[in-house]
C-alpha cells in the first residue's frame, strides 16, 4: 500500500478531527455520546490510555460527554463477533486488514474503508519477536532455533488470533527471506508447530500461560506485548529480537452499519482521526507500538529499534491473498496443524 507523507498525514487528522468535532456540536449539544471500539487482545491499555485522552478534547470541543467502552480477544474472532450481531462494534481496531475487510464483505463497512483516514487507516505497525527466560536457558536468537531440541513454542491459535496468524507468518517468510524455498517454508512450518504444546485464543492468553503458569521456553508475541510482559516479569524475562520478522500492519475503521444508526458517524470518525495526532502516536510509542510518525519513532529508538521487517507481499499478493492461501479452508494451516480446541476464551 502506498506511504503519505507525515505532515499530510497530520494535517489530514487535525482537518478531520475538527471538522467532525464541529459537526457533532452543530447536530446535538445536549445528550452524551457512546462508543464501542472492538479491538484485537493486547491493546487493553493502549486504549485505556487513548480514550481518557480524547474523551476530554471531544467534550470541551462539543458540550457533549463521551462514554469509549472496549472490547478484546482474538483478532479474527473479534471480527467474527462484530458480523454475528454479538459486538455492534461503532470502530473496529484489528490487528489484520484481511479481519476488517471481512466485514467489508459483508456490508458492514464500505467499500474502500482504508482510503478514509490517514495512512490508509494504520495509525502504527508492529511486528512478531520472541520473549525468553531469564538467561535464555535454550539460547534462542532466531527462527532455526525456534525448533531445537527440547524447545517448546507458546503461540496463540492462527485460526482466532492475529497475534497467531502473524507469528505463522513471520516462521514462513522468515524462510523465504533467507532465500529458501516454499517447500522448504512448509516443512518448517510443520515442524514449528510439533514444538507448540497448547494454543490459546489470543495473545493475552498465550502471555498467560507463558509468563503466569510458566508453561514454554519461549513466547511469540507483538512487540508491545513483549515490552509489557517482560517489564512486569521484574527480570525473570528478556526479549529477543530476532534478525528478521513480519510487518505487522494492524488497520482501524469505523462500521458503517452501526454508527448510522446510532447516529455517532461523526465522534467515530474524529476518534479514529485522533489516532494520527502527535499526542495519540507518542502514546503508541510509550506503550511499544511504531507510530507511523518517524520522527517520533524516532525519539523511542531505544525501545523501538530498527527491524528487518518484510511484507506480507514476501509470501502472497497482499493481506487478503495471504488470508486465503494460509488460514482458508484447506490452506496451509490447515495443512501443517491440526488444533485441538483452545484451553481458553480471549477475555473480551
Amino acid at each position: 500500500m502506498p506511504r503519505i507523507h507525515w505532515p499530510n498525514v497530520a494535517a489530514v487528522a487535525a482537518i478531520i478531527v475538527a471538522a467532525m468535532l464541529i459537526t457533532v456540536k452543530n447536530l446535538d449539544a445536549g445528550s452524551a455520546t457512546q462508543l464501542l471500539n472492538v479491538s484485537y487482545d493486547p491493546t487493553r491499555e493502549l486504549y485505556q490510555s487513548l480514550n481518557a485522552q480524547f474523551a476530554p478534547i471531544y467534550e470541551k470541543a462539543t458540550g457533549v460527554p463521551l462514554r469509549i467502552t472496549q472490547s478484546h480477544g482474538g483478532s479474527s474472532r473479534q471480527a467474527r463477533s462484530v458480523i454475528s450481531g454479538e459486538q455492534p462494534a461503532d470502530v473496529v481496531t484489528l490487528g489484520l486488514y484481511s479481519d476488517i475487510d471481512a466485514l467489508c464483505k459483508r456490508g458492514l463497512i464500505a467499500e474502500g474503508w482504508s482510503k478514509r483516514l490517514p495512512h490508509n487507516a494504520q495509525p502504527y505497525v508492529s511486528t512478531i519477536v520472541f520473549v525468553v527466560r531469564k538467561g535464555n536457558p535454550k539460547q534462542i536468537h532466531d527462527w532455526p532455533d525456534l525448533i531445537g531440541p527440547d524447545v517448546s513454542i507458546i503461540t496463540p491459535d492462527p485460526k482466532t488470533s492475529g497475534n497467531g496468524k502473524l507469528s505463522a507468518l513471520a516462521a514462513w517468510g522468515a524462510v523465504l527471506r533467507r532465500g529458501g524455498s516454499e517447500a522448504e517454508a512448509l516443512a518448517y512450518l510443520k515442524r514449528f508447530y510439533a514444538h507448540v504444546p497448547v494454543l490459546d485464543a489470543g495473545a493475552r492468553g498465550s502471555a498467560t500461560t507463558f509468563a503466569v503458569e510458566n508453561i514454554g521456553d519461549v513466547h511469540l508475541t507483538w512487540e508491545n506485548e513483549a515490552l509489557r510482559e517482560v517489564a512486569a516479569s521484574r527480570g525473570d524475562l528478556t526479549i529477543v529480537y530476532p534478525p528478521v520478522s513480519i510487518l505487522a500492519e494492524p488497520f482501524v475503521a469505523w462500521v458503517d452499519a452501526n454508527v448510522m444508526p446510532n447516529k455517532n458517524q461523526a465522534a467515530a470518525k474524529a476518534y479514529l482521526a485522533f489516532l494520527f495526532t502527535d499526542e495519540a502516536q507518542e502514546t503508541m510509542a510509550t506503550l511499544g507500538y511504531r507510530p507511523i510518525n518517524a520522527e517520533i519513532l524516532k525519539k523511542h529508538a531505544d525501545r523501538l529499534p530498527a527491524l528487518d521487517l518484510f511484507p506480507v507481499t514476501l509470501l502472497a499478493r497482499d493481506w487478503e491473498d495471504a488470508q486465503r492461501k494460509f488460514f482458508g479452508e484447506n490452506g496451509i494451516i490447515d495443512i501443517v496443524y491440526k488444533p485441538a480446541p483452545p484451553r481458553r476464551a480471549a477475555t473480551e
